[in-house]
């Protein structure tokens, strides 16, 4: 708990008495990296380029990732998907962990939520394929509705979302030291998160608005804005995200989290 408290300081400066829809409203220069949105939405006066600290997401649909180039790009960070359900690792897992080890990316990795399976399977499954010495930032625990299944049309309770949830954050967090990031999308949160989990860092998803139009008093720390960046070093679209603070916020929350 420590460790999470020492993480979360450089936000609760950063949002000190703000309300939740000013949370990221920071004073900062705008960043000019070397990657951009080939479909730009306009978010307004609140556009995600106030926000000096970008990263990206990525799996097995991004191909093979020239990493250096990633960086040169100006990505801070990326979250790497790393297992789906009990049974599944994404084939680029390895290659990508290892690349963005190599580049100096920090990196974190995710696990996709499978509602088929329970919750101890599946963090049985993280943990025996994520190894504890790896983890520099936070684990990812991805809850969202997955419409295009072939294979789970299941839709628990709100009640039991929630329970699944903490069951697998409480065996991560007590096997890696580190409280995991929940990553949501707007129709998940809506149906089973609001006023739920304020403990934990949020990463939303809200690619047409600012979360602040689509998230119930939610406090966010990343925010996933484009699913159609164009990022040098990586072939078609990709998910480019924010980090609520700014570059100094972002520093200390690393070295937080590797304490």
């Amino acid at each position: 708990m420590r460790r999470f408290l020492l993480a979360l300081l450089p936000l609760t400066l950063l949002t000190g008495g703000c309300t939740a829809v000013g949370y990221d409203m920071i004073e900062t220069a705008s960043i000019n990296p070397r990657f951009h949105d080939t479909k730009p939405i306009d978010f307004g006066e609140r556009h995600p380029h106030r926000h000096q600290v970008h990263g990206i997401d990525v799996s097995k649909w991004n191909g093979d990732i020239d990493w250096p180039e990633v960086r040169k790009s100006g990505v801070s960070f990326a979250f790497i998907k790393a297992t789906e359900g009990k049974d599944m690792i994404d084939p680029k897992f390895d290659g990508n962990w290892r690349g963005a080890s190599a580049a100096g990316v920090p990196h974190a990795p995710y696990h996709f939520y499978y509602w088929c399976s329970s919750a101890d399977e599946q963090a049985d499954w993280f943990i025996a394929s994520i190894p504890k010495a790896a983890l520099k930032m936070p684990p990812v625990l991805d809850v969202e509705w997955n419409h295009d299944s072939k294979t789970c049309s299941y839709r628990p309770s709100p009640l039991t979302v929630r329970s699944e949830m903490q069951r697998f954050m409480d065996r991560i967090e007590a096997h890696y030291g580190k409280r995991p990031i929940i990553y949501t999308t707007v129709d998940f949160h809506a149906d089973n998160l609001v006023d739920q989990f304020k403990n934990y860092h949020f990463w939303v998803r809200s690619v047409a608005s600012h979360p602040s139009d689509k998230y119930d008093e939610r406090r966010w720390a990343f925010w996933q804005y484009t699913a159609t960046g164009a990022i040098p070093g990586i072939r078609g679209n990709t998910d480019i995200n924010v980090f609520a603070g700014d570059a100094g916020n972002w520093k200390r929350w690393l070295t937080a989290m590797n304490k």
